[in-house]
């Protein structure tokens, strides 16, 4: 039986949890109220995921190992790019099993998520072309033939559509089932009919960076960013880390410290019971010391004062 549906939401936090196929850390960086939706599809062994975000935003993409995942921007409007790579409408992006990448968006994004077990997409290749289709062993961005590309597309926005305006049709057993081939097939053939970019070796180390950058990250708690600390810790000059923040997040290491903190900071507000808590308590909370300055930061981020967020979580509590 088909699972399918679709959702909005009013917080990065909400959005990201409910996208289940994969863990997503997303932090927006410019102002405006965040407005997510999301519309997924799930049968057999096959999940269909699209995600639609109105404000840019950095995300930190952790994959389970046992699913192989193709990802790709979903409409030719958004940008996207994966790992410092910028990526057209018609590209993918075969993940590797588990792996953990860095995701950016500079305005609105509209971004698709295939993915199934390794073993049904390897047993499914075989019977179509004869050769076994498995995860990279390092994620890789591939472009396939225009035709196979566009088919994929057309039949993964169709899909969306069903699952989003006529869910009476597509719980039927067999047109679900029907769907679920279809996507297989136009998978497959957007696997084999293409070229892989590979990455450079300069780019799978910048990767390895920015991952332990991402680790390092998330046991600091000091309120301001020691970045030769940082590099040494994680074992890398700092102009090269330098290089992979601008490649990979469009801003430095210290810049992203601080938008992590701030959205944070930003999710506990939204959640707070405004009658037990205050602005200066969820600031001290998320390492920011001097609340005149953290007020300036966040409202430069955000487009409004902390205690303006924590007048809405009243207004709801209420």
């Amino acid at each position: 039986m088909a699972e399918h549906g679709t959702a909005t939401f009013a917080s990065p936090e909400d959005y990201s949890a409910a996208i289940g196929a994969a863990r997503l850390s997303l932090f927006v960086t410019a102002g405006g109220d965040f407005n997510g939706r999301l519309t997924w599809l799930n049968v057999g062994g096959l999940h269909v995921v699209r995600g639609r975000e109105n404000i840019p935003r950095i995300g930190f993409l952790v994959l389970p190992p046992a699913q192989a995942i193709i990802s790709f921007p979903a409409s030719g409007e958004s940008s996207f790019a994966y790992c410092g790579v910028g990526l057209n409408f018609g590209d993918f992006v075969f993940h590797s099993l588990g792996e953990r990448a860095h995701q950016r968006t500079d305005a609105e994004g509209v971004w698709g998520l295939i993915s199934l077990p390794p073993e049904q997409l390897a047993a499914c290749s075989r019977a179509l072309t004869g050769q076994s289709i498995r995860p990279p062993s390092q994620g890789q961005v591939t472009r396939p033939a225009h035709d196979a590309a566009k088919g994929l597309l057309g039949l993964f926005s169709k899909v969306c559509r069903l699952a989003e305006n006529k869910r009476a049709l597509i719980a039927n057993p067999e047109v679900a089932r029907a769907l679920e081939q279809e996507l297989l097939h136009a998978l497959v053939n957007c696997l084999t009919t293409g070229s892989a970019a590979e990455s450079p070796r300069r780019r799978r180390r910048h990767s390895d960076v920015m991952i332990r950058f991402e680790e390092a990250l998330a046991a600091r708690s000091e309120p301001h960013l020691n970045v030769s600390q940082l590099c040494a810790a994680i074992g890398v000059p700092e102009r090269t880390l330098r290089q992979c923040c601008a490649e990979f997040l469009g801003m430095s290491p210290t810049r992203y410290y601080l938008l992590r903190r701030l959205n944070m900071a930003r999710a506990a507000l939204r959640r707070a019971d405004p009658k037990t808590t205050s602005v200066a308590a969820i600031a001290r909370d998320h390492q920011f010391v001097e609340l005149g300055r953290f007020a300036v930061a966040y409202r430069a981020v955000f487009g409004e004062m902390p205690s303006s967020t924590l007048r809405r979580a009243r207004s709801k509590a209420e």
